[in-house]
């Protein structure tokens, strides 16, 4: 006799959710970014640079979560079009620093409009979902902040 499936939990449920739709606002943002020229990395780069102060290799790949020779091939794409520059850092001139060009805060700009877009599942909530939604999600997140 074969044993009943687990139901799994709402959280397991949820997550199954959630990864649904991110999965495809990645699709749907990757093709706009595309059109930009951009890969989700590149933009994903441009996203975390401060157009006011520098910022390490090491610590963008910190941020991206991937090797330091993945950055040198972002930053290289990135520059090669006039979007970001690098620089000696003034404490090691050996640490590489990467600054966003006037050209690339323009982009960036663009870049972080689409990433915030909602996907148009959730656009499509009523507000009062919208914002249950939007409430459930701090709380999570805040309990991700209270683990740090």
């Amino acid at each position: 006799m074969a044993q009943a499936k687990p139901k799994p939990s709402p959280a397991h449920e949820a997550q199954k959710f959630f990864f649904e739709l991110g999965m495809a606002q990645r699709m749907k943002v990757g093709g706009e970014l595309a059109r930009l020229g951009l890969s989700f990395a590149q933009a994903h780069a441009l996203r975390l640079l401060d157009p006011e102060e520098p910022l390490p290799m090491s610590a963008l790949a910190e941020r991206l979560f991937c090797d330091a020779s993945n950055v040198t091939g972002i930053a290289d794409r990135l520059e090669a079009r006039g979007f970001v520059r690098r620089q000696s850092s003034e404490g090691d001139r050996r640490v590489k620093a990467l600054t966003i060009t006037p050209a690339g805060v323009r982009l960036r700009s663009r870049v972080m409009e689409l990433m915030s877009q909602p996907p148009e599942a959730i656009a499509a909530l009523s507000e009062s979902d919208q914002r249950a939604l939007r409430d459930i999600l701090a709380r999570a997140v805040e309990h991700l902040r209270a683990d740090d």
